[in-house]
């Protein structure tokens, strides 16, 4: 039988148990290679079945791998691992405390575990407060960090991808100002071993084509407008060749993604946060999928937030979540997880 993956809920007073609902209740989860197991609160999960005007029934105890109990959506089943059981008066939409933010934690954690004991084919995560995960006292910046920890890996990469593009980050988030410092020849290649990796053992691909882009407008211009590219990005790129890795750079950051689109490159090795995403939300704005790379399991993510101002209100798009589940699958495949 095949090994589930899993969901995380995320966020209690987020749009994460909506979008979960809703993508179940499409029925895009029918014929999944894969069964699939939500990992959350089945009280905030009945709330979100109502907030979605679907009926929801409980149904305690489950015959599924890694399910406690079942939840009747529609005319769908749900296993559901219940770790929490959080009082819904407390769990107000878009105000998180703390009990919400131990709750993400537990999920997230218990779902990792589950991936690294070889319980599970991999994991896919709904969104966080991540002030909340501090404020409870998970002492990292929010999921990659957590699980990179937890997989004791000290180095991942932070890939977002949809069915036309891959952008993958050498620096993430931090000021734009900061972003020179923290390139070295060494992150970038790095970052271009991860990535070439990850795409030949999870995504199928013998020989991945890496662009590897510039930090400053015309790649430099020849020095006149900035020298990383020189000292930092095309001997990263030479290293990376000289290791086997298909790789060709340091390209102008304003063309370069219209050869990508075209299918020209596997991905592109982005030198920051906007750089990559930019693009990437410009063409996948509601099916775009986070995926961390460099991690020994799989883990996908939807490429927004908690959506606050959506929450309660059954209109979030679950378009994201649908895109990251079916990525999980088709990366655990590959990986023979």
């Amino acid at each position: 039988m095949q090994k589930p993956l899993i969901i995380t809920m995320g966020d209690p007073t987020g749009v994460g148990p909506e979008i979960i609902v809703q993508a179940l209740c499409s029925g895009v989860f029918t014929d999944l290679a894969r069964p699939l197991v939500v990992v959350g609160d089945l009280g905030v999960l009945q709330r979100a079945a109502t907030v979605c005007g679907v009926n929801a029934r409980l149904q305690r105890g489950s015959q599924r791998a890694l399910a406690t109990d079942e939840m009747l959506v529609g005319d769908y089943l749900l296993p559901v691992r219940a770790l929490s059981q959080l009082d819904l008066a407390q769990q107000r939409y878009g105000q998180p405390e703390l009990s919400s933010g131990r709750a993400m934690a537990d999920y997230i954690s218990w779902a990792c575990d589950a991936c690294l004991a070889g319980d599970a084919a991999g994991m896919v995560t709904a969104p966080i407060n991540k002030q909340a995960l501090q404020a409870a006292g998970v002492d990292f910046p929010g999921h990659t960090e957590l699980l990179a920890d937890r997989c004791q890996v000290d180095e991942v990469v932070m890939m977002l991808a949809g069915e036309r593009l891959r952008v993958c980050m050498v620096t993430t988030h931090c000021a734009l100002r900061e972003v020179p410092q923290r390139l070295s020849a060494e992150r970038i290649l790095t970052t271009m071993r991860i990535v070439s990796s990850s795409l030949q053992q999870q995504f199928g691909l013998e020989q991945p084509r890496l662009a590897v882009l510039a930090l400053n407008p015309h790649a430099g211009e020849g020095g006149l407008f900035g020298d990383e590219e020189t000292r930092h990005i095309a001997p990263a790129i030479e290293a990376a060749r000289a290791e086997g890795i298909v790789a060709s750079g340091p390209h102008s950051a304003d063309t370069l993604f219209w050869f990508a689109t075209q299918g020209q490159y596997d991905a592109v090795i982005c030198m920051y946060h906007d750089q990559g995403l930019i693009p990437l939300k410009l063409l996948h704005f509601d099916d775009g999928v986070n995926v961390t790379l460099g991690l020994p399991i799989v883990r996908t993510s939807v490429d927004h937030g908690t959506a606050y101002d959506l929450a309660g209100t059954g209109q979030a798009s679950s378009a994201s979540l649908i895109a990251a589940v079916k990525m999980a699958v088709g990366m655990a495949g590959k990986s023979n997880s």
